[in-house]
């Protein structure tokens, strides 16, 4: 990859070169075994899916400019400049910008996973030659380069943009990859298609930032959606959380609830609790979405039928058994599946309406969780990375999600400062 494809000198101008080694690091710890979600990178169909979109390129690219930092700072630095562009590769490939790399279409979301799998493995076994690094400062490696190549960093309005709506977008990684490795999510590859993107609406034009984020309950528990989220509420004019939910329908989430349901994640570990929160003792059972659903599920948005969908499953109040509800909560119940069920997607959702609230603006900020269709492959094709079908339902729902961002903005019609 040619923009990796750089020195020392080059990378130690770009982003970050303030960054220091974390305070305290002291003393150094081996170097960490490769995780689950990377030990799946040396399989066939992740080879070929870097392969055929050009991204085979990047972790060889990172690991030889990694290789030539002499300090802490500077690994920081190469790090930083790598997972953003990374990034910005995996957006300006979605959106026709540069060589497609290969023949994969440029739609996929599945290059940018497999490849920064392919980095952080290098920053978990890399033993630099200035000196060992500690635990702590290899965990800040692997965070910065999370962020980075996820887009969380890189969320950026224009300053003083006159009657600009403003709005956020989030997807998710790939996930099930031992069902089938070949799954592509299309949640995230509607955040890679609508990144920086202006959108026409009724209220006029809508700049679309988006990010991505971890199959993996751990992240979660360590605030990573909040702590993405938390700058940017105040600042926009809507919200949506997007993941990839049931076969052949939307579903716009009303209700979300504060329970993981133990299915395994990325790194096949499962949770069963309550989802852990800042300020447990004012912790909602339940959170809604205050996106406009009615105009939502009115609007021809695409080929899928979009739903308000209102099921929860709750233990009604002094009740000991689950049941499921399907016009929401009852007074007083304890949350056991929102609408969008009791894995990462309700909990994204969960957590970012939450912090909406939280934040005082729930009578203010339209935001809720989308539910996708399940990106299905053509019939019969069990071991192909790709077909014309998979990839015309790939783009067919990002089409759909971006309907739907339109019709939600030109619902709410209101500019925020």
């Amino acid at each position: 990859m040619n923009s990796l494809r750089v020195r020392i000198g080059v990378l130690g101008v770009v982003l970050l070169a303030g960054l220091a080694a974390p305070q305290g690091a002291q003393a150094a710890e081996a170097a960490p075994a490769a995780t689950v979600e990377e030990l799946r990178l040396d399989r066939a169909v992740p080879q070929e899916i870097l392969r055929r979109s050009g991204f085979d390129s990047v972790a060889p690219d990172f690991a030889e400019a990694l290789s030539s930092a002499d300090s802490y700072a500077e690994a920081r630095r190469i790090v930083a400049c790598a997972g953003s562009a990374l990034w910005k590769r995996a957006v300006d490939r979605a959106q026709g910008r540069g060589p497609a790399g290969g023949d994969l279409s440029r739609d996929d979301d599945r290059p940018l996973y497999w490849a920064r799998l392919g980095m952080t493995r290098e920053v978990r076994g890399w033993e630099p030659g200035f000196g060992p690094l500690s635990e702590e400062q290899r965990a800040a490696l692997l965070d910065e380069l999370e962020r980075t190549s996820r887009g969380q960093t890189s969320i950026r309005y224009p300053a003083g943009a006159k009657g600009l709506k403003r709005v956020l977008v989030t997807g998710f990684d790939p996930f099930t990859l031992d069902r089938d490795i070949r799954i592509s999510n299309p949640s995230g590859a509607t955040a890679l298609a609508l990144d920086g993107t202006v959108i026409e609406t009724a209220e006029g034009p809508a700049r679309v930032e988006t990010a991505v984020f971890p199959v993996r309950w751990q992240d979660f528990a360590d605030s990573t959606v909040e702590r993405t989220l938390r700058p940017y509420l105040k600042r926009v004019d809507l919200f949506a959380t997007v993941s990839q939910g049931r076969v052949g329908r939307f579903d716009v989430e009303r209700t979300n609830g504060a329970w993981r349901g133990g299915f395994g994640d990325n790194e096949n570990i499962g949770r069963t609790e309550t989802i852990p929160v800042a300020d447990p003792a004012t912790q909602p059972q339940w959170t809604t979405t205050t996106l406009p659903y009615p105009e939502i599920v009115a609007a021809n948005t695409g080929r899928f039928p979009v739903y308000d969908n209102t099921s929860v499953t709750e233990i009604p109040a002094g009740g000991t058994q689950a049941v499921v509800r399907p016009d929401g909560p009852t007074e007083g119940s304890t949350a056991r599946a929102g609408g969008g069920g009791d894995y990462l997607s309700n909990e994204i959702a969960y957590r970012a309406t939450l912090l909406r609230d939280r934040l005082g603006l729930h009578d203010a900020l339209p935001g809720g969780h989308v539910h996708t269709p399940v990106l299905q492959f053509g019939t019969g094709n069990t071991t192909e990375v790709t077909d014309p079908v998979f990839v015309q339902n790939r783009l067919d729902i990002i089409a759909q999600v971006r309907s739907i961002v339109t019709v939600a903005v030109s619902a709410t019609g209101r500019t925020r400062g």
